[in-house]
């Protein structure tokens, strides 16, 4: 890490590679637009490379990293309302073993969750994706977004309650 920040481009492009996934997800779940989310993703690298050196405490770099995604893809939003992939793999959907219909109930159960998402207000879906698909804590969100634990608490329960109403006809 003081390597990265003291320029050495090595260093940093082991960081992005550790990191460029997980950053991609993130912009991809927010915006939903895979092109989209690829340039939110870039720029999130290419805002933490300028910004490495003034990073004070290189522990909380993933959390940082992911907070200069998370307000790139926001950035992007706040001009379109874009829809929400739930994941990008298709192992989570029942396969051709489990019969036709259960496959299409699969699918149509997630198209109506990423459509209920997409109508979801920027920050509480932002919450939503970040502890629901991405399995992070309450404070590592609070810090990616620039908010208290309580908050992004009621955010997050704001967006359940949205998906419950949404999704009540699949019950």
């Amino acid at each position: 890490m003081e390597h990265a920040q003291d320029g050495d481009t090595d260093a940093f492009e082991l960081l992005v590679r550790r990191h460029q996934d997980a950053v991609y997800r993130i912009t991809l779940r927010i915006l939903g637009d895979s092109g989209d989310a690829a340039d939110a993703a870039q720029e999130a690298l290419v805002t933490a490379w300028r910004q490495l050196p003034k990073l004070r405490n290189t522990a909380t770099f993933p959390a940082w990293l992911y907070r200069i995604a998370t307000r790139r893809a926001l950035n992007l939003t706040r001009s379109r309302h874009p829809a929400v992939p739930i994941g990008d793999d298709e192992k989570r959907l029942p396969g051709p073993a489990a019969g036709p219909e259960q496959h299409s109930v699969a699918t149509g159960l997630r198209e109506a969750l990423e459509l209920a998402l997409a109508g979801l207000p920027p920050p509480q879906r932002t919450c939503w994706v970040l502890r629901e698909l991405e399995g992070m804590s309450y404070d590592e969100i609070a810090e990616i977004v620039n908010a208290t634990p309580t908050a992004v608490r009621g955010r997050i329960h704001r967006a359940r309650t949205h998906l419950v109403e949404a999704l009540h006809s699949w019950r």
